[in-house]
C-alpha cells in the first residue's frame, strides 16, 4: 500500500506542477528538502509568479474516504513547512525582493479528469 500511496502522491505533484505552469507560474524546485536535521521538512513545489515566490504543499486524493486534502495540512505540518521555508529563503538570497507565499493545492483524482482546488496565501501561524 505504501508504494501505491507514493505513486499517487508523485502523480499528483506532476499534475499540480502542470496545472500551475499553465497558469503562469514558473517551477524553481521540486521536493526541496531542508538540510538542517532539526527541521526535516520538504517543500513539494517552489514556484515563482510575478514578484512572488510560492511554496506549494500538494495533497492528492484518489478517494474522498479519508477527508479533504487541505485537512491533512495540520498545525504540526505547518510548523515544519514554516521552518523549511525560512531555511530556503535564508540560503537563497535571490528571493530577498520577492514576497513569499504559501499555497495548498489539492488534486482530486476521483474520476478520469483531475479536479484542482487551489488555496492561495494560506496562513502558516495557525
Amino acid at each position: 500500500m505504501k508504494g501505491y500511496k507514493k505513486r499517487i502522491g508523485s502523480w499528483g505533484e506532476e499534475l499540480a506542477e502542470k496545472y500551475l505552469v499553465e497558469r503562469g507560474y514558473t517551477l524553481v524546485a521540486k521536493n526541496w528538502r531542508a538540510r538542517d536535521m532539526k527541521i526535516l521538512g520538504e517543500i513539494d513545489l517552489i514556484m515563482t509568479k510575478d514578484q512572488e515566490v510560492v511554496f506549494v504543499e500538494v495533497k492528492t486524493r484518489a478517494t474522498p474516504a479519508f477527508g479533504y486534502g487541505e485537512q491533512a495540512v495540520t498545525y504540526s505540518k505547518k510548523q515544519k513547512l514554516t521552518k523549511a521555508i525560512n531555511q530556503y529563503l535564508t540560503v537563497h538570497p535571490e528571493y530577498d525582493d520577492c514576497f513569499p507565499r504559501f499555497d495548498i493545492l489539492v488534486v482530486e483524482i476521483f474520476q478520469l479528469t483531475p479536479n484542482f482546488i487551489h488555496f492561495e496565501n494560506v496562513a502558516l501561524n495557525c
